[in-house]
């Protein structure tokens, strides 16, 4: 009897001594606790942005299953001849989904037709602060350029506040330009697209790539678009600071483009976005990409369409 008293005395010392060097031991992690913390904490890419939880409308829609022959990350892609309006390729074209700052082109359109002094000044206040997405900008309140430079800014580097600034201070005020922009893509045919806003912030801002092929085309034809949307920097002015700006298109400052309007787009329901005019082996082309799973993936669509139309659809030479 003392014998088992002694072992079971034994045995629970040991049990003791067990529990207590696990306590002071330090744990890693356990499986489960290292997703949750993965699912609360914001992912990042390699460059520090933060990469976007919420899937895209065109994620929700299955459109990135659509195959393609040149294994496209876009979820919609299309490339048209802008002289003969042969349509090189298509994929998802009549898709209507969320168009972020590619709205921005519609915004500097109907800015540039309406001749207003691009020499005014306006000054940015709280109400072109975004509380749609809560997106920063180094244009603090109180801080006035001109109606040009706003638009510079607006179309290189897709400055919201500025294109925003745009819109409020057109005559009338925002929602007359809104109506503006609407009424303007009636005109031109875009039955897929509206707009709510002028920065693109918003979801409710969609079009199709058909419809933005027709937008860029009419664009290019704005001197004023072409420079300011491929400019590749801009400097300005800010009380005793100044400001350093650059584009958001890094195709723009590659010797094997020959780009004649661009545009850059995101928000989340969007994904990344491109739209250009570009001319490639001797074809004046436009080119949409829409719902790009990265920021890098939309550039290389490009480079990958730009390879495609150099070997198997060059212009021929005349004879």
């Amino acid at each position: 009897m003392k014998r088992l008293l002694l072992a079971i005395s034994l045995g629970c010392l040991t049990t003791f001594c067990t529990v207590a060097v696990q306590a002071a031991t330090p744990q890693k992690p356990t499986v489960q606790k290292s997703k949750k913390l993965v699912a609360k904490a914001p992912i990042r890419s390699k460059v520090g942005k933060v990469i976007p939880t919420k899937p895209s409308f065109g994620h929700i829609a299955g459109l990135q299953a659509t195959a393609d022959d040149l294994d496209l990350k876009s979820s919609v892609a299309y490339v048209i001849d802008q002289d003969t309006q042969e349509v090189l390729l298509s994929k998802n074209d009549r898709a209507v989904l969320p168009i972020a700052s590619i709205t921005k082109l519609m915004t500097g359109l109907i800015v540039s037709e309406s001749k207003l002094p691009m020499d005014e000044a306006i000054t940015i206040t709280q109400d072109d602060v975004d509380t749609e997405k809560g997106s920063s900008s180094r244009l603090r309140v109180g801080t006035t350029l001109t109606r040009g430079e706003l638009m510079h800014l607006s179309l290189m580097s897709s400055e919201n506040r500025a294109a925003h600034a745009l819109g409020r201070t057109y005559p009338g005020g925002l929602s007359v330009f809104v109506g503006l922009m609407n009424t303007k893509a009636a005109q031109l045919g875009m039955r897929d697209t509206r707009y709510s806003e002028p920065t693109g912030l918003s979801s409710q801002n969609q079009s199709s790539a058909k419809d933005l092929a027709t937008l860029v085309g009419l664009a290019y034809n704005d001197a004023m678009l072409r420079e300011l949307s491929t400019s590749h920097s801009h400097q300005v002015e800010v009380g005793k600071r100044t400001l350093q700006y650059n584009t958001t298109n890094r195709l723009v400052k590659n010797p094997n483009w020959d780009i004649g309007l661009q545009k850059t787009g995101y928000i989340s329901e969007a994904g990344q976005c491109l739209v250009m005019q570009a001319k490639i082996a001797g074809r004046k082309l436009i080119l949409v990409f829409l719902d790009s799973a990265g920021k890098l993936s939309r550039i290389g669509d490009a480079e990958r369409v730009r390879r495609w139309v150099e070997v198997n659809h060059a212009q021929r030479p005349q004879t």
